[in-house]
């Protein structure tokens, strides 16, 4: 049965509420009585026409749905019941302000995210390939900027015409005979370094002995690699030299074993004055004396200015290597720029990836367990000292590579090379021993780049044969070839490569000499999230100061990497 309810506020208020939570239309104005009149009241009036207030009507249901989902996440006040509070004007302005910011933020953090998530990875590893998107060539692919390279020219050499003031040979304070250790280059720098010191004592200089260490294990003569007449007629401005131990003393194997006959305490990059103050009294006494061992046993910084520039004459005027290795590497570099029928440019490629020199690094590489478990027995065979029981070296291993103290893998190196602009058809030259991983590790940076030789490709074994039985001719072909490319690319530090981009600055800072930053390669590397563009745009910015430009020197520099303040004058 229909019973009719007397009429009671308190109901009708509840009915109005429950009418508008289900989309039922409420008062159209803010400015409503708190409690709403009842249809069964006298005051009740009816609604108004839709048209007349469709804003009105329209805005309130879509306001309540819109806070039933944001007003659980926000305070009370934001949205303040409408039967208990009249919301202040400002207070609301503010709310929305806020709301916009948060779903502002929101979009960003969503973009943000879905754009990481969709970022490409450097590059596509299809097998032992590489697959690298491609990269427009720069103008200054092939040279450094003219305008970046006039500013400064060499000032080493001789200068024709000039009276020597140096005693005769019996006349100066004695004589010296130094041993050369290790590799070419490093003889390279201890010839340029007895030769400053014996300018320095105003003593006579023997001409210094090639002595292989057991790595290199070559018994070179000066004059199997140099030219020496031409070493000693260049310097007869300088320093006394001769072929050989003066006649008069009898006993030569005294000068190699006799401790009595031998400097041992030198220290390494030692002041000018040191020679002064303790070799020269010795020399004096003993009238020849044997400098042992001699690496680096001259400084940069504390020497006089004119015994840096003599170093560099000697560098880079003096030293010359004999004439078929010269004419050896001439021919190579000729067929490196006619490989393609036509004359092009050609890189050179310094690959700092052998065993011993993966070894010696510490870092770690990609590579199979056997690989890794080979390697901890030959470093614990080689460096036991270093490698102890070996479990400090993971982490010794993570640092290195984050300081960019580690070799560039083949790999890495092709991936930068494309980065930078090369395009696949670039012709390399690789400078290299035997690279640690064979073919397999090669794969990925001669796929990329197929046009990748080396000097046993480019020569027959024949023209070879001759250059085989010193291990530093085959060197010296290697040094000439990279120097005379268009592009130098070293992988990792060491005497051939600062040697090769100091002289490649001598000449005149137009010849682009890449040095990575290692330390970019191997953050970019490790980042999962690193897309390609953003990786490119990195290596070309970092590198454009890292191609043999000129560069002010500084306290303990390395004059055979940057000669530029005591073997340069500006134009």
């Amino acid at each position: 049965p229909n019973l009719k309810l007397a009429y009671s506020p308190k109901r009708a208020t509840a009915e109005l509420r429950h009418s508008s939570s289900i989309g039922s239309r409420a008062t159209p104005s803010p400015s409503a009585s708190v409690v709403a009149q009842s249809p069964l009241s006298s005051d009740y009036q009816s609604p108004p026409a839709a048209d007349d207030h469709d804003n009105g009507r329209d805005r309130y249901p879509r306001d309540r749905s819109f806070r039933s989902y944001v007003q659980p996440f926000l305070p009370h006040y934001f949205f303040p019941n409408d039967d208990l509070y009249r919301p202040h004007p400002h207070r609301s302005k503010i709310s929305i302000l806020i709301l916009a910011a948060v779903v502002f933020a929101a979009v960003l953090s969503v973009s943000s995210v879905v754009k990481r998530l969709n970022a490409p990875y450097l590059c596509r590893k299809d097998g032992i390939t590489l697959q690298c998107p491609h990269v427009k060539e720069s103008s200054s692919l092939w040279e450094n900027p003219y305008s970046a390279t006039t500013s400064w020219k060499p000032c080493a050499e001789r200068h024709e015409g000039i009276i020597s003031d140096l005693p005769a040979e019996n006349s100066t304070n004695g004589y010296v005979f130094i041993h050369a250790e290790g590799g070419l280059n490093q003889q390279r720098i201890a010839i340029c370094n007895a030769v400053a010191v014996a300018k320095i004592m105003n003593v006579t200089l023997i001409l210094p002995v090639l002595k292989q260490d057991q790595i290199w294990k070559d018994q070179t003569k000066f004059e199997d690699i140099f030219d020496v007449d031409h070493f000693i007629d260049y310097l007869k401005y300088d320093v006394r030299i001769v072929r050989d131990i003066p006649e008069w003393f009898t006993d030569k194997a005294e000068l190699f074993t006799s401790i009595r006959r031998t400097v041992k305490n030198i220290p390494k990059y030692a002041p000018a004055q040191f020679y002064i103050d303790n070799v020269l009294p010795r020399v004096k006494e003993k009238k020849i004396m044997a400098l042992k061992p001699f690496v680096d046993r001259l400084g940069y910084d504390n020497v006089p200015q004119e015994i840096n520039r003599l170093r560099c004459r000697v560098n880079y005027h003096a030293l010359k290597f004999l004439p078929e290795i010269e004419n050896m590497a001439d021919l190579l570099v000729s067929r490196m720029r006619n490989r393609t029928g036509s004359s092009n440019p050609f890189m050179a490629l310094h690959l700092r990836f052998e065993k011993g020199m993966v070894g010696l690094s510490f870092c770690d590489f990609v590579g199979t367990r056997m690989e890794k478990a080979l390697m901890a027995i030959y470093r614990m065979k080689e460096w036991p000292r270093r490698f102890k029981d070996g479990s400090h070296l993971w982490a010794l291993a993570l640092q290195k590579r984050k300081e960019g103290r580690c070799p560039l893998e083949p790999g890495e190196v092709a991936v930068m090379l494309r980065a930078m602009g090369y395009p696949k058809e670039t012709q390399i030259y690789v400078a290299s021993g035997q690279v640690y991983g064979g073919q397999n590790r090669m794969a990925p940076l001669r796929n990329m780049f197929p046009n990748l030789v080396t000097k046993e490709e480019l020569a027959a074994k024949l023209e070879l044969d001759g250059f085989r039985k010193h291990v530093t001719s085959l060197a010296a072909l290697d040094f000439l070839v990279c120097l005379k490319s268009d592009v130098f690319v070293m992988t990792h530090g060491g005497n051939f490569a600062k040697l090769i981009i100091g002289h490649r600055r001598y000449m005149g800072h137009r010849l682009k000499s890449i040095k990575p930053d290692k330390g970019l390669m191997s953050k970019s590397l490790g980042d999962p999230y690193m897309g390609w563009s953003t990786f490119v745009e990195d290596v070309i910015v970092t590198h454009q100061t890292r191609t043999g430009l000129p560069e002010e020197t500084f306290p303990n520099y390395d004059i055979w990497e940057n000669p530029l303040t005591p073997c340069m004058c500006r134009t």
